[in-house]
């Protein structure tokens, strides 16, 4: 069943660019109705998106001022207040035990699906590079899923890929694009301005999706991705409400989970799901992010905000348990799930000594978030769905979750949440070139439309290479002295990746690597890892020279 016509939108409709590549059955997914559509949420919410990013900018000035971060003294009485709670969540989203992420392409969104996993993570940001092709077929995959066409063989390895039956299939929960970015490809005809890549994902998927799915029983569900304050929260609530009144949709049908992966959002967790307690479901530990956030916001703070080699910081980090820990008491506190960080390991059919290690190491992440109070976690890979599973079973039983474990030992102080301090770890020489080989490997398949990348037997994303790149501008921009006794300078990050882009053409061969997007990779990295002026995305310069 399609979503009503919303009547033609004033102002001026919203036009594909010329320069946007044509894909089959894109008409489709760009419909007159659906960018209508799209074309309301740009005018009246694009705005307010435009002065919240202004103000994190603020934001960010007046940290790197003063060192500091605290809880908001304005929302105390938000936070004190014990009687509101959020929604109850609906059916499909009670028992989320395992959740496994990935791109919207046809395979994944086969395989994620079928994985055994109770939530699919359909993912247009971190683990999707946003080209036009990504974006419009990964919303033509979500629309073939749900109506049951998708299924289909490779016509290069001649593999068969079919849905199970509906009650084996994991939940979808979409994730648009941050606010940061816009979609350069869809632009107003007013003003030629883009439309922000956040309301293009949610608005076409929205749109098309969202009254089948209440058909189904089921609904239009959400993370919300880079969230840096409840500002921003108060504005996803609108726009939920604003296209649930317009296409005749019952309100508190939506559902969205909230990542907690800045630094700021994790002074703002009861805030956000205050914005939200319509529509809220529950916040996210995202780790990775949450690790780039802190190093961005701290960057120039002092010795004491230097982070080690990312490997180095685990969660069983003071800093880290503190986050993590007032996650789950304030999500349970609050009646919401709480839903545990990436496991990032990708299994390897050659190397049955090295799953056994990780697959170890899987499971301990997966027992001590189970055992601190988390409902559910994340994993990258189909093989790992099992591994979490166990950990929640021993934990949950026959339970769906576990918020009635409120978590009243915690306190958490902002000092925990800052106390980067308290890790032995420090800066080495192995870490710095991991994070040159991680940022270049990345960026070079993202340039080539790839977003979820298997490097160095990890599922990286875009969190993980904004944490390469920026973990080397903060230890050159401090005069990091690795476990050497060499300075990390500007000469010697060159030096590294120059050694790096050789291992790199030595390894592939000279045609392979002429081929691939190698010298762009390596001196994007060093733009984004060494200019002074620090970009607040790597995505946003590399968007511009993103291919299709």
């Amino acid at each position: 069943m399609s979503a009503p016509v919303p009547s033609p939108p004033r102002g001026g409709a919203v036009v594909v660019d010329d320069a946007a590549p044509s894909l089959p059955r894109q008409e489709e997914v760009l419909t007159e109705e659906a960018l209508a559509f799209v074309g309301e949420l740009h005018r009246r919410f694009t705005p307010r998106r435009d002065e919240l990013l202004a103000r994190r900018a603020e934001r960010r000035a007046e940290i790197a001022r003063t060192a500091r971060l605290d809880f908001l003294p304005e929302t105390a009485a938000i936070r004190a207040d014990d009687s509101w709670r959020v929604a109850p969540a609906p059916p499909a989203l009670e028992d989320r035990r395992v959740e496994i992420t990935g791109p919207t392409d046809r395979r994944m969104t086969v395989n994620a699906l079928n994985s055994g996993a109770r939530i699919w993570l359909a993912d247009f940001e971190d683990a999707s590079a946003p080209t036009w092709e990504n974006v419009v077929l990964g919303q033509l995959s979500l629309i073939d899923a749900h109506r049951r066409t998708i299924d289909f063989t490779d016509e290069r390895t001649g593999k068969s890929y079919a849905l199970r039956p509906d009650a084996e299939l994991a939940t979808a929960v979409v994730r648009p694009r941050g606010w940061h970015l816009d979609e350069r490809h869809l632009r107003d005809g007013a003003d030629g301005s883009r439309i922000p890549g956040a309301l293009v994902d949610f608005g076409l998927y929205f749109f098309h999706n969202a009254r089948r799915l209440l058909d189904a029983g089921k609904g239009p569900y959400f993370y919300l991705p880079k969230t840096e304050s409840h500002l921003e929260a108060r504005l996803w609530n609108d726009v939920f409400v604003f296209a649930q009144d317009r296409l005749g949709i019952p309100r508190g049908t939506v559902r969205a989970t909230v990542l907690i992966e800045t630094i700021t959002a994790a002074f703002e967790m009861d805030e956000i799901l205050y914005e939200l307690r319509d529509h809220a479901s529950g916040l996210n530990a995202g780790r990775w992010d949450y690790l780039f956030s802190l190093i961005k916001n701290f960057r120039t703070a002092g010795p004491e905000f230097v982070l080690p080699d990312r490997n180095a910081v685990t969660m069983t980090a003071p800093f880290m348990r503190a986050y993590t820990e007032l996650l789950v008491r304030t999500c349970h506190r609050r009646g919401a799930h709480a839903i545990g960080g990436m496991a990032a390991f990708i299994p390897s059919r050659r190397d049955a000594e090295a799953n056994r290690v990780a697959f170890e190491k899987v499971r301990a992440d997966k027992d001590r978030e189970a055992h601190d109070g988390f409902d559910g976690s994340w994993v990258a890979h189909p093989d790992l769905v099992p591994i979490a599973r166990e950990s929640f079973d021993a934990v949950l039983g026959e339970r769906p979750h576990q918020k009635d474990r409120l978590r009243e030992d915690v306190r958490v102080t902002a000092a925990d949440l800052l106390a980067v301090g308290s890790l032995d770890a420090r800066p080495t020489r192995a870490g710095l070139v991991n994070a040159v080989q991680v940022g270049i490997r990345y960026i070079e398949a993202w340039l080539r439309g790839q977003g979820a990348v298997a490097i160095f037997h990890l599922m990286e994303d875009a969190a993980t290479a904004e944490i390469s790149r920026s973990q080397i501008w903060q230890w050159v921009h401090s005069g990091v002295v690795l476990d050497d006794g060499a300075e990390v300078t500007a000469e010697l990050v060159r030096e590294v990746a120059a050694g790096e882009l050789d291992a790199l053409r030595e390894e592939s061969g000279a045609e392979a690597f002429a081929a691939g997007a190698w010298q762009e990779a390596h001196d994007l990295l060093l733009r984004v890892a060494l200019d002074e002026d620090y970009a607040e995305f790597l995505t946003l310069p590399a968007y511009e020279r993103l291919k299709g």
